[in-house]
């Protein structure tokens, strides 16, 4: 059967059990999970290294995430932000503790595309500006604003007419160029100090510094989006603490609900006074059981010292890991990637046939590790045995 003729096939199969074929799915099929593996109906245990695209963050059936999401669903499952609530203002409360950047104020939504494109909206009605700045190699969202600011969107899928406002991409390289690029009609920069999609691609940091120079001098907000790389990703609360840049607004998702739709929009003292009454709206953010996972996936995060594990694990990828195909390592963290002679999407196929699964990226030389915060180093050891099986 031909390639074409094979997808059509696999689309109409899909349209037959009511679920668009919008995703390209791996050959694997879970039927529960626990810890950093994942079971298969037919007795596989799959290493998970993937973590549902950087969202596992506590691995699975963690139970103090059960414990937090069951009472909380007993207790009250939703009410909307009309009604305040303590679980939400507690959640709020330890989300800026944990960051300890300042940026006090917290708005929770769903999605790391929807936190993006409220962050841009209050980008453009504090400063009145008609641009933003991106990085190539970015990826924000899919929605209109966030993939305005997504490198390669408008060529591949964006979809929309045209865009909300203008964009320009620049490359870390443009340090000095950035008095002109960033200027009088600049709203915002918009930044992953951890590039996730582009392949684990760590931004210097005398770019991001450089950055954060520029857009206090010209009066443009800074935005980190760390959707992938925040809440403990990098081994610290954020990339931002990593390197000690406190940008204007930090917007996270992912890890922050570690499997629980959350997202949450950060903001500084300068930002705040504009999140004025009705400037901001969501029905599902912040409701109480979102909060309560806020809640209780930080308070694992400190009381575990996940993020001296990560810390730990990381560089024992970087030390063992360079084996078999891989020739290098790259990225933050458990946001890494795994530099390879051959093709990525071969060399993650053969990690699953032997148990492991991993991600790949945009750049076609690059394995993505997302891992869980509570991998062991006996994981690392496997994936290592696993790589040195591999061809170079």
């Amino acid at each position: 059967m031909s390639n074409v003729v094979s997808k059509k096939a696999d689309q109409a199969a899909a349209v037959r059990d009511h679920l668009a074929p919008v995703f390209a799915q791996f050959p694997l099929e879970v039927a529960s999970a626990q810890g950093v593996y994942l079971h298969t109906p037919d007795g596989r245990k799959v290493l998970d290294l993937y973590g549902g695209h950087a969202v596992a963050a506590l691995g699975y059936n963690h139970p103090r995430w059960v414990e937090a999401l069951t009472k909380q669903a007993r207790n009250l499952c939703f009410q909307s932000n009309a009604v305040p609530l303590d679980v939400r203002q507690r959640a709020a409360t330890k989300l800026a503790n944990f960051c300890g950047l300042g940026l006090d104020t917290v708005f929770f939504v769903n999605s790391g595309a929807e936190a993006n494109e409220n962050a841009l909206k209050l980008a453009f009605k504090m400063t009145g500006g008609a641009e933003v700045i991106a990085v190539e190699g970015s990826f924000h969202g899919r929605t209109a604003a966030a993939g305005a600011v997504t490198w390669g969107a408008e060529a591949k899928w964006y979809g929309f007419p045209q865009k909300p406002f203008d964009v320009k991409f620049i490359k870390p390289s443009d340090i000095g160029k950035l008095g002109t690029l960033i200027g009088d009609n600049t709203a915002a920069v918009i930044v992953e100090p951890v590039q996730g999609v582009a392949g684990a691609v760590a931004l210097p940091k005398d770019f991001l510094a450089a950055l954060r120079f520029r857009c206090s001098e010209n009066g443009s907000v800074l935005i980190f989006d760390e959707v992938q790389c925040g809440v403990g990703r990098t081994g610290y609360p954020f990339a931002a603490n990593m390197h000690g840049i406190t940008p204007d607004i930090i917007t996270t998702a992912k890890a922050l609900g570690a499997g629980f739709p959350v997202s949450a929009v950060m903001v500084s003292d300068m930002i705040a006074p504009y999140m004025k009454l009705d400037s901001l709206g969501t029905t599902f953010g912040g409701g109480p059981m979102a909060c309560a996972i806020v809640e209780a996936v930080l308070d694992t995060i400190e009381s575990e010292k996940l993020l001296d594990n990560v810390r730990a694990r990381s560089a024992e990828i970087r030390e063992k890991c360079i084996v078999g195909p891989v020739t290098g390592t790259q990225g933050a963290g458990l946001l890494l990637g795994l530099r390879t002679t051959r093709p990525a999407k071969d060399i993650q196929a053969e990690l699953l046939k032997l148990d492991i699964l991993t991600g790949t990226s945009g750049d076609p030389h690059v394995v993505r590790i997302l891992a869980p915060f509570v991998l062991a180093s006996e994981h690392v050891d496997q994936l290592a045995a696993a790589l040195a099986k591999l061809p170079r």
